[in-house]
């Protein structure tokens, strides 16, 4: 007899992979600095707007964190699993945005003059594991319906 699909343990899964990614993407751009080479992207941002992009940074990676923990509690609930519901729908519509966020990304990776493969490798795995949050989100929402 086969079990239930556990869409939400798939979910944590995909998010911890999506953000170590994520990390990784991060950490090899700045991988020229332990060279001796200059991990600087010629930007047209104006010094006084750094903190609200950090501050936007911060929050792009904080709120899959928090959705792992969210995912982790409604999936263990003692409460009617419809309680959760509205959760499972936001959460699908959320990580919607995240993966419309990578696809320009990886683009601009991949366009970028100096493009490197390490990092577009990258992009193209946060793509594809964003891709998959969003079919084992939907299904998760749908579960009950």
């Amino acid at each position: 007899m086969r079990q239930a699909t556990n869409h939400a343990q798939r979910l944590i899964t995909l998010w911890i992979a999506w953000m170590l990614a994520m990390l990784f993407h991060v950490d090899l751009g700045l991988m020229p600095l332990f060279h001796g080479q200059s991990p600087e992207i010629h930007s047209q941002l104006p010094t006084s707007a750094l903190p609200l992009l950090f501050g936007a940074m911060l929050g792009y990676f904080l709120l899959p964190l928090i959705a792992v923990v969210l995912i982790s509690y409604a999936d263990t609930a003692s409460e009617p699993a419809l309680r959760w519901r509205p959760w499972r729908r936001l959460h699908f519509w959320f990580s919607i945005v995240y993966s419309v966020t990578n696809v320009p990304h990886l683009v601009a990776d991949i366009l970028v003059p100096d493009a490197r493969a390490d990092q577009i490798v990258l992009m193209a795995a946060l793509t594809v594991f964003g891709l998959l949050i969003n079919v084992e989100g939907w299904r998760w929402w749908r579960r009950d319906a």
